[in-house]
């Protein structure tokens, strides 16, 4: 008798360009490869998948770190097993009338939100090209995401606006203007990552260290295999193929799909003297070794090694 598959439920907080790794592993085969059966559901946001890990409805849970650490702080067994997104995607795109950052000076910006680490890069970014918050320049709430922000850009309620790659070259294509990347002035940071609970997973090693297998052999697919993964990552995340082209360059050159699926160390930090820094009352930076847990991927690694 075939032994029965292990069933793994995977969450992702989004459905963008840089979680296709989680795509990649469920739809190219790689989780099956490993004798997994890995149910992915789409939930939307952060918390969601927070709640569904802590309550044991996900296996894996993935997203930016920080609500994570935030849990752990509290008493929940949480813990980064892996890399997702290792950086900065985000762009600093404007209106046609300004061609530079110093033309926003006075200006005002439409974000989603004034807490989050796009803000914060943002913020750091101006402030490296000589534009102080909030002396400088305004910063406007635009509830509803990217595409709302640049709807509002389009109609001039803001100046400009910061969205994910690649959503900047469609706004190029219709006249406006790339002005910064945030990767330039935060080039270590951690975007999504895997996150698991430490009770599970330990009870369930060999499962999970062929998680980790799958995840490596599909950050590794993206990167060796362009135009299959091109097509792909149009496809799935239903993106004209040039536009998925220039997001599959500016992942793989940056390396923001980690070719081996580790997390981004450096980054991690950088989160986590952001999280100590909004936090209130503040609190002080805590070591980023309490939240890893990369033995899963270090066996998953050396098994991938031996073949």
């Amino acid at each position: 008798m075939a032994q029965e598959r292990p069933r793994v439920y995977l969450g992702a907080s989004t459905k963008t360009l840089g979680y296709s790794p989680l795509w990649v592993g469920a739809k190219r085969g790689f989780f099956e490869q490993q004798g997994l059966d890995v149910q992915l559901v789409l939930l939307r946001g952060v918390p969601m998948t927070l709640q569904a890990l802590a309550s044991g409805s996900l296996h894996v849970g993935t997203g930016g770190p920080e609500p994570y650490v935030e849990a752990s702080e509290r008493g929940l067994d949480f813990a980064i097993a892996g890399g997702l997104s290792n950086g900065m995607a985000q762009v600093l795109i404007a209106g046609k009338n300004y061609k530079s950052v110093e033309d926003l000076r006075g200006a005002t910006i439409g974000v989603s939100s004034l807490t989050s680490s796009g803000v914060t890069a943002l913020k750091e970014s101006l402030k490296q090209r000589g534009l102080e918050f909030p002396r400088d320049y305004k910063l406007l709430i635009v509830a509803g995401g990217s595409a709302s922000n640049l709807m509002a850009l389009q109609s001039g309620q803001i100046a400009a606006t910061i969205v994910a790659v690649p959503l900047n070259h469609a706004a190029e294509e219709v006249g406006m203007n790339t002005l910064a990347r945030l990767i330039d002035a935060v080039p270590n940071f951690q975007a999504s990552a895997l996150e698991i609970k430490r009770s599970w997973a330990e009870k369930n090693r060999a499962v999970m260290v062929r998680f980790m297998k799958a995840m490596v052999q599909s950050h590794r697919w993206l990167h060796d295999n362009r135009d299959t993964a091109v097509d792909f990552i149009a496809k799935e995340m239903q993106l004209k193929p040039t536009h998925a082209l220039k997001g599959w360059e500016y992942y793989t050159q940056n390396r923001l799909w980690p070719l081996d699926g580790e997390p981004n160390i450096e980054g991690m930090k950088h989160n986590l003297r952001v999280y100590a820094e909004l936090s209130t009352p503040k609190r002080p930076v805590p070591d980023v070794r309490k939240f890893l847990e990369l033995s899963y991927l270090s066996e998953a690694i050396a098994e991938l090694r031996k073949r």
